[in-house]
């Protein structure tokens, strides 16, 4: 069987975190969508790692790592991670292992997400700017370039025609962007070089002989459900399937294969970019999340929105997902307030309903709260589920009734060590 492990809102959970820990109970951990707008931010030992397509099991001695072929690679970047794991002895060409069919990001591909988003102007949807949506694009038109072209003569030619291509619609934009092509690309065949030495797999049939063998596997998933493109708040959202199904299409693993599926959600909530975002605070209490939190995207370096829970939307996620259990991270975040928000419905188009509607755009929606006891006590260096305060206790109570899902994992900091286990 095959477990996942999914974000529940619009990323940056802490899936990278929980990953870490959980992957000592794993042989294969497999990344199935997505591609460098992830960041995974793993800490122990003192240092702050953030990986962007690389699994987060790879600082695990055992663990081999995946990159399905639902992820989109940027050659230039993924040689940057390689290189700051360099120091640290892991024997990448062992433990990392890349599908021939994921697609590759080229240098165009940036360019061309810059002058679509630009051209957007205020309209802008938030994109992170790695030419991740152009690729997928590609992916869909079925012009892309993928890993295993790399293998044959002819994949230079490929590049040209799509790479001309590419600048010809960025000439149809109108907008001004500038860039040297050929300084961008002589980066690019160089970390292709790079990429070239790593091993290459057809990760479906890796992926069937694991399962065969009966390995224990961790599908990995980016970004969150809400930013799923059929089910997130579109068009605000990345262009993968960040959902359950997204593991299936994304490494070939069958549906009647899939076994735990472990959802990932903050105690509140936070979004980077654009879109709409119905429990969001412009006062003290969101500045403090973020600043308490030290919300800014790991990948992006922006400040992230917050807000409190959004229970409609965590539901929503549970149910499109099939979750079978709950982590809640960043509980220690909320230590401080007297009354915490929590959204319980919403007043949509003049009337109560209690799940996610074609559009949660403020113009149509308004969030509805109940109000909780919050917690004084510092939760930082807390290590048993007997230590948390009360009031911490009936908040997970009121999550697992509302969803009606456990919760299995309290994260009380950014260590690898402050995770208690319910």
């Amino acid at each position: 069987m095959v477990d996942l492990l999914l974000g529940l809102q619009w990323g940056d959970e802490g899936k990278g975190k929980i990953v870490d820990v959980l992957t000592q109970d794993y042989d294969v951990i497999a990344r199935f969508q997505g591609g460098p707008n992830a960041g995974h931010t793993l800490e122990f030992d003192g240092i702050k790692h953030v990986l962007h397509t690389i699994p987060s099991g790879i600082f695990h001695p055992n663990a081999i790592n995946v990159v399905g072929n639902g992820v989109v690679i940027d050659p230039v970047i993924f040689k940057k991670e390689l290189d700051n794991l360099e120091p640290f002895g892991l024997a990448l060409e062992e433990k990392l292992l890349i599908s021939r069919k994921a697609h590759l990001i080229l240098p165009t591909h940036r360019l061309l997400d810059a002058a679509s988003e630009a051209a957007k102007g205020k309209a802008k949807i938030g994109s992170t700017l790695k030419g991740i949506g152009p690729t997928y694009m590609d992916k869909t038109g079925r012009n892309g370039i993928r890993v295993g072209d790399l293998e044959f003569d002819n994949w230079k030619t490929k590049y040209r025609n799509l790479a001309n291509k590419h600048e010809a619609m960025i000439g149809f934009y109108n907008v001004d962007i500038q860039y040297d092509l050929a300084e961008l690309e002589e980066e690019f065949m160089a970390a292709v070089d790079r990429l070239k030495q790593m091993t290459f797999i057809d990760s479906e049939d890796y992926m069937h002989l694991a399962q065969k063998n009966g390995k224990k596997i961790l599908a990995e998933g980016a970004q969150g459900s809400l930013l799923d493109l059929d089910f997130g708040t579109y068009p605000f959202v990345t262009s993968s399937t960040t959902t359950a199904a997204g593991a299936c299409t994304g490494l070939g693993v069958a549906p009647n294969r899939i076994g735990r599926v472990i959802g990932i959600f903050k105690a509140y909530t936070t979004r980077v970019g654009s879109g709409p975002f119905p429990t969001e605070l412009f006062d003290e209490t969101g500045a403090t999340l973020g600043r308490v939190g030290n919300e800014f995207g790991a990948t992006t370096g922006r400040p992230r929105r917050c807000g409190w829970l959004d229970l409609v939307a965590l539901k929503y996620a549970v149910r499109v997902n099939g979750v079978t259990e709950l982590m809640m991270m960043k509980a220690d975040v909320l230590s401080g307030f007297d009354t915490l928000e929590v959204c319980v419905g919403y007043q949509y188009k003049g009337e109560r309903i209690d799940h996610l509607p074609y559009s949660i755009d403020d113009a149509h929606l308004k969030p509805i709260y109940k109000s909780l006891p919050g917690w004084k006590k510092d939760l930082t260096g807390l290590t048993e589920v007997s230590d948390l305060p009360p009031a911490l206790m009936d908040y997970i109570d009121f999550i697992e009734k509302e969803v009606d899902v456990p919760i299995k994992i309290v994260s009380v900091g950014p260590d690898r060590k402050q995770t208690i286990f319910r």
